[in-house]
């Protein structure tokens, strides 16, 4: 889809052309009024009748980041030793273009260590796992992903008010509803501002390392911890991870998109 660059398409190119950042940040500090700016536009979102339940915490301190990223790396290298992490998410997984265009979802594993490219297709499995072991790719892994998190210049703690989020009842359903409201106009907001974004995800894989963010966070009993995000100014060129992937594919509209009653698949001219 080709949108003109007209002023009031400007905003659907922004979104069209969002982007997760897989990559280092520069170490520049995010100034305040782009944090502010970020929270404005979170605060934008629709939620429950304007319940806003959304909290967050803005981490610059150097000692806290570097903690968390501590944590980051651990519980990557704790996952991939174990087999967890392809286990949970092997579904996800596809070696090669072809299986991309078929599928359009889940992530394209197009960046391995040199030992690993010649058992691309095996790499996540049993004797996969043995090799990578073998190698230290899970202590790698760990490493550039603590990294990443310790070069970020900041970090954004996503939290839900318990007096508005209740698991298991709708008012549950609508604060988590309201936070990814308000965290995707963030990620919408941030290329616009020469920014990039990634979520924190491997400590909220083991309990006891989320249980340990919140603490660092000071996290009070009638706040949850949602998640942990990082952003930064994108630098110029981009160093990619040591395991990465490409995921801009997207459903055809037949694939996702029904017309007047889920039996009928909507179509597009192609």
């Amino acid at each position: 889809m080709t949108i003109a660059a007209r002023p009031e398409t400007l905003l659907i190119q922004g979104m069209l052309a969002r982007r997760t950042t897989n990559g280092s940040f520069r170490p520049d500090p995010v100034s305040r009024e782009h944090q502010h700016l970020l929270m404005r536009v979170a605060q934008a979102a629709p939620s429950h009748f304007n319940s806003q339940p959304w909290r967050f915490v803005l981490i610059e301190n150097s000692q806290t980041i570097q903690e968390i990223a501590r944590i980051s790396g651990e519980s990557m290298t704790e996952l991939i030793e174990a087999g967890v992490f392809f286990e949970r998410y092997r579904r996800y997984f596809r070696f090669s273009e072809a299986e991309m265009n078929a599928r359009r979802d889940g992530i394209h594993i197009d960046h391995l260590p040199g030992p690993l490219r010649p058992f691309t297709r095996q790499v996540f499995s049993d004797a996969g796992l043995r090799l990578m072991r073998q190698l230290g790719v899970p202590r790698k892994l760990g490493e550039d992903n603590r990294r990443l998190v310790a070069g970020s210049p900041l970090l954004l703690a996503a939290l839900l008010d318990k007096t508005e989020y209740h698991p298991g009842e709708l008012s549950g359903f609508y604060s988590v509803f309201g936070l990814g409201a308000a965290i995707e106009n963030i990620w919408n907001a941030v290329g616009a501002l020469g920014m990039g974004i990634q979520f924190v995800s491997t400590p909220m894989e083991i309990p006891r390392q989320w249980q340990a963010i919140g603490g660092l966070l000071r996290v009070p009993d009638h706040l949850e911890l949602m998640a942990v995000y990082r952003l930064g100014y994108l630098p110029d060129e981009d160093r990619r991870p040591a395991i990465d992937w490409s995921s801009r594919h997207r459903k055809h509209l037949e694939q996702f998109v029904s017309r007047e009653t889920c039996d009928l698949p909507e179509t597009e001219p192609r």
